[in-house]
């Protein structure tokens, strides 16, 4: 199952997608809506190695 926001990011980026001028419309796109969460996870990461490193 899904989490909510993941659903309802898809129907907001198939959209975009169908109503994109251009395949470099689309491309900005896909690359604009998962960048926050990548950017999100090094963030997460980046704690816990630092966490990790200042326990050890």
């Amino acid at each position: 199952m899904k989490p909510l926001f993941l659903i309802l990011q898809q129907a907001d980026i198939e959209k975009k997608i169908q109503e994109a001028p251009d395949s470099a419309y689309e491309i900005g796109v896909v690359i604009g809506s998962y960048l926050p969460f990548v950017i999100l996870i090094g963030i997460a990461y980046a704690l816990y190695y630092y966490n990790k490193k200042k326990r050890g």
